[in-house]
């Protein structure tokens, strides 16, 4: 399995002789490059223009904009729903994380998560072999709540994305804060996170991905 970032949320992910997804493709309004991608499936976890630019993305694509089982391709998708409520203002933020199964491997993204979910809600995922977290705050998770989640899920590979990069137009923290909290102190960058279930880390692995713009 191959996963291709291309800047804040939006990650391309491919198996050979497999249904490509499309996750969160944004609009150039962030200030990042058009996005010009093909792919079967496209995950949308929020309805906004940072992540909801499904018309970016070409080819015969099935939208997936909200909670519930799909099978399309022999790729298993789990939406699941992860809103957060302000429980002081009771204002609701929609969002949707997606549990991508393909055979023995799974990818989690948990699009814009702004909170720490329930112990019963990360044990019902199982096994999570890929972990897309945000990280930088603004409206999703901030650095050390992610560190909360991730301990919670306990995933072979943890990828941070949502966070401050060139170009974007966004009020997010670095990477680097994130980084900092997890204890990392030599970074591993890849171009492309190749997965496979017969390599993968016994220790929790943050892989920090070059955004392919």
């Amino acid at each position: 399995m191959d996963i291709t970032w291309y800047g804040h949320s939006c990650f391309r992910i491919t198996e050979r002789n497999r249904v490509t997804v499309v996750t969160d493709p944004y609009g150039e309004h962030i200030g990042l490059p058009q996005l010009k991608l093909k792919g079967d499936i496209v995950t949308v976890s929020h309805d906004e223009p940072g992540h909801n630019n499904v018309g970016a993305v070409k080819g015969d694509t099935h939208i997936l904009g909200g909670a519930g089982e799909y099978e399309i391709g022999d790729v298993f998708i789990t939406g699941m729903a992860m809103h957060y409520v302000n429980e002081e203002t009771g204002v609701a933020r929609y969002n949707i994380a997606y549990l991508m199964n393909y055979d023995n491997l799974t990818v989690l993204h948990l699009g814009d998560l702004a909170h720490i979910p329930a112990q019963s809600t990360t044990e019902a995922l199982g096994e999570v072999n890929v972990l897309l977290v945000p990280v930088g705050g603004g409206n999703a998770l901030r650095a050390s709540q992610a560190a909360e989640v991730i301990a919670l899920i306990e995933p072979h590979y943890i990828v941070p994305m949502h966070y401050e990069m060139p170009g974007l137009n966004l009020d997010l923290e670095t990477v680097d804060r994130f980084l900092k909290v997890m204890g990392v102190s030599k970074v591993q960058e890849e171009d492309i996170l190749k997965v496979s279930s017969s390599t993968l880390p016994e220790q929790p692995q943050v892989i920090v991905l070059r955004p392919q713009l």
